[in-house]
C-alpha cells in the first residue's frame, strides 16, 4: 500500500526515536566499564536490533488493518505453539525457560503472545454482538487471556504474566464495560490483601455483601463475585506457599528492602542510591559510580532508568518521562478518533502494554513497585522487547494515518 509519508505522525515517530537512542546511550554507559568486551559492546547489538525494529515498524505501517484483522487468530495460535515449544526446547537463564534460540539470537515468545492477545481481543470486541457486561463475553475473553498466561507461568515468568490481565481490563473498559463491573471483577485481589488478617477480611466481606445487595449487579454475577472473594481469601496462604522463593523475596523486599539488604533487597537499595545521587543535573555521561563500580545489578536491562537518573539527574529523568507521556497522550487521542472499532481497540491495547511496562519499570527503580523483570520500553537492552515496542508504535501510527477507515 502506497503511503503519503508527510501525513504520518512524525512527532510520535521522532519522540520514539529519541527514546530509543537515549536507550542505546544508557546501555553503552551502563556497560562501559564492564569486565569483558562482550558486555561492553551490548550497545552495538542494541543498535542492530534497533535497525531491525525500524524495518519491522516500516512493514507494519504499510500493511492494511484488514490483514491484521484476518490473521489475528492465526497469530494467536502460533504464539501459543511457541509458548508450548519454549517449555521443551527453550533457552534457560536464571532458572526460567523464556527464550528460543534462533542462530545467534534469542527470541522471547511471550513478547509475540502480548501482540497476539491484543489482536485477538481487538477483533473479538469489535465484532461480538454481546453487550459489554454479558457473562459469555467476559468469560470468553478471559479464557483467551488465560491460555498464554498459564503457559508463561510455567516458564516461570510472573512479571510478564501480569501484563496480560492488564491488557484485558483496559480493552474491557474501552469496549464499553462499566467501571463498576471492573471494580467488582478486581475485588478478589483486595480479598487476597485483606485476608492477611481475619478481622480485616471479615469486615471487607461484609462491606462487599452490602455493596452487592444495594447495587444488584445480577444474582448470578453477584454470587460469582462473592464466591471468588471467599475462594481467593481462603487460599491466600496456599498461594503464598506456591510462590517460588525469589518471588516471595521480591514481595517482602518491596514492602521493606531492609529485610534483606545484601540479597533480594540489594537491587532496590542500590537503584535508589543511584537515582538519589544524581541530584538535579546528574554526574554526566559515563560518570555514574553505581554502574562503574558494579554496584547496580542488571543496569542495562531492568535498571536502565537508574543509570539515567544517576548520570542525567532529575532533569534528564523528567525529559524521558515527558517523552513517554507525549507518546501515551498521542496514542489515546488516536484511539479515540479511529472510526474502526478494531483499529481503536488495537491502539488502546498497544498503549496499555507500553504504559504498564513503563509504570512498573520506573516504579520498580524508585521502590514503588516490586522487582518484576519487565523492561523499560525503548530503553532497556533486549532485541525482541525493542522490536515489539516499535511494532506497537507502528500499529498506533498506522491507525492514526487511517483513522477515517471503517
Amino acid at each position: 500500500m502506497i503511503l503519503n509519508y508527510k501525513e504520518l505522525d512524525w512527532q510520535l515517530i521522532v519522540a520514539t526515536l529519541l527514546l530509543s537512542f537515549i536507550g542505546v546511550a544508557m546501555i553503552m554507559s551502563a556497560q562501559h566499564f564492564a569486565d569483558s568486551t562482550f558486555k561492553q559492546t551490548y550497545y552495538i547489538r542494541q543498535l542492530i536490533w534497533l535497525a531491525i525494529a525500524l524495518a519491522v515498524f516500516a512493514a507494519v505501517i504499510h500493511f492494511p488493518f484488514r490483514m491484521y484483522d484476518i490473521g489475528s487468530y492465526l497469530l494467536y495460535g502460533f504464539a501459543l505453539l511457541l509458548l508450548v515449544l519454549v517449555l521443551f526446547v527453550g533457552y534457560s537463564r536464571m532458572g526460567s525457560f523464556r527464550w528460543l534460540s534462533i542462530g545467534p539470537m534469542n527470541f522471547a515468545p511471550s513478547d509475540l503472545a502480548k501482540l497476539a492477545l491484543i489482536f485477538v481481543l481487538a477483533r473479538y470486541f469489535a465484532y461480538t454482538k454481546l453487550p459489554p457486561a454479558s457473562k459469555r463475553r467476559l468469560a470468553f475473553s478471559a479464557v483467551i487471556m488465560m491460555l498464554p498466561v498459564l503457559l508463561i507461568l510455567k516458564q516461570p515468568d510472573l512479571g510478564t504474566a501480569l501484563v496480560f490481565p492488564v491488557i484485558l481490563f483496559a480493552m474491557w473498559y474501552w469496549s464499553g464495560l462499566s467501571p463498576f463491573y471492573l471494580l467488582l471483577i478486581l475485588s478478589p485481589l483486595v480479598s487476597i490483601i485483606a485476608a492477611s488478617h481475619w478481622i480485616a477480611w471479615a469486615i471487607y466481606l461484609g462491606l462487599l455483601f452490602v455493596f452487592l445487595f444495594v447495587y444488584r449487579p445480577g444474582l448470578i454475577f453477584g454470587i460469582l463475585i462473592f464466591t471468588a472473594n471467599l475462594a481467593t481469601g481462603s487460599i491466600m496462604p496456599l498461594m503464598w506457599n506456591r510462590l517460588a522463593e525469589y518471588q516471595k523475596l521480591r514481595i517482602l523486599t518491596f514492602l521493606d528492602p531492609g529485610t534483606d539488604p545484601r540479597g533480594a533487597g540489594y537491587q532496590i537499595i542500590q537503584s535508589k542510591i543511584a537515582i538519589g545521587s544524581g541530584g538535579i543535573w546528574g554526574k554526566g555521561f559515563l560518570g555514574g559510580s553505581q554502574a562503574r563500580l558494579d554496584f547496580l545489578p542488571e543496569r542495562h536491562t531492568d535498571f536502565v532508568f537508574s543509570v539515567l537518573g544517576e548520570e542525567f539527574g532529575l532533569w534528564g529523568s523528567i525529559i524521558v518521562i515527558g517523552l513517554f507521556a507525549f507518546i501515551f497522550i498521542k496514542a489515546i487521542r488516536i484511539a479515540a478518533k479511529c472510526r474502526s472499532k478494531f483499529a481503536s481497540n488495537i491502539v488502546i491495547g498497544a498503549t496499555t502494554l507500553l504504559l504498564f511496562q513503563f509504570l512498573v519499570n520506573v516504579g520498580m527503580t524508585l521502590g514503588f513497585m516490586p522487582v518484576t523483570g519487565l523492561p523499560l520500553p525503548f530503553l532497556s537492552y533486549g532485541g525482541t522487547s525493542l522490536v515489539l515496542a516499535w511494532s506497537l508504535i507502528g500499529l498506533i501510527v498506522a491507525a492514526g494515518y487511517r483513522w477515517q477507515e471503517y
